[in-house]
């Protein structure tokens, strides 16, 4: 089986363009929800004060702005709520993690804690779709636009295609649906798998 895309390539967009059309239209999806499916590894964030901590190697001091930026989740959130739709997330893992990942998924678990929702699947439970390449980095808004972000080699978003074909993204819609459903709840997974492990080393962005 492969990509749920089915080679579907999309409208190309610069970043600028992007951000714009993603704020337009995120706000516009509570007929079918925001859906996101996360599957690469490693990504780099800079510009996101958490992230750049973590960068630098201060685990302790990205930690603790993740956790100040917690009422901001929140009222993010609650906006969401009141528009009439969650936001939610499949996660993908490989373990051992990945140190990225492994600041990833506390960011995560405050962004579920505030009502942004993530479920963890395995990589072995979506290896049947990845015959030909790892699955895309896609999220679908409602029912009338998805987007695939779009990544350099160093894991830096530097563009995104937007797809607007209703077969489409009802298909990925549900793909990523599917997934969420036979997931386990970040908040269960992350007792046993995260919070265990020591601080990540500073060389292992």
């Amino acid at each position: 089986m492969s990509s749920p895309l089915g080679g579907a390539i999309g409208e190309r967009m610069p970043l600028d363009a992007y951000y714009a059309d993603f704020e337009q239209h995120f706000w516009q999806s509570a007929d079918l929800g925001f859906w996101k499916l996360e599957r690469q590894q490693t990504f780099q964030e800079p510009g996101y004060d958490s992230w750049e901590a973590f960068a630098r190697g201060d685990w302790g001091e990205s930690l603790r702005l993740l956790e100040a930026g917690r009422a901001e989740m929140d009222g993010y959130h609650r906006k969401v709520d009141r528009h009439g739709f969650v936001a939610r997330r499949v996660r993908v893992v490989e373990e051992p993690l990945s140190h990225y990942l492994q600041w990833e998924l506390h960011a995560l678990r405050i962004r579920s804690e505030c009502g942004g929702p993530t479920r963890i699947v395995r990589a072995d439970q979506v290896s049947q779709f990845e015959s030909e390449a790892p699955l895309p980095e896609i999220y679908t808004l409602g029912s009338h636009v998805m987007y695939q972000a779009v990544y350099d080699d160093q894991g830096i978003l530097e563009s995104a295609r937007k797809f607007v074909d209703p077969e489409l993204i009802l298909h990925c819609q549900k793909f990523i649906q599917g997934l969420y459903e036979v997931g386990e709840p970040l908040e269960d997974w992350f007792g046993d798998h995260v919070a265990p492990l020591p601080p990540p080393c500073r060389t292992s962005v």
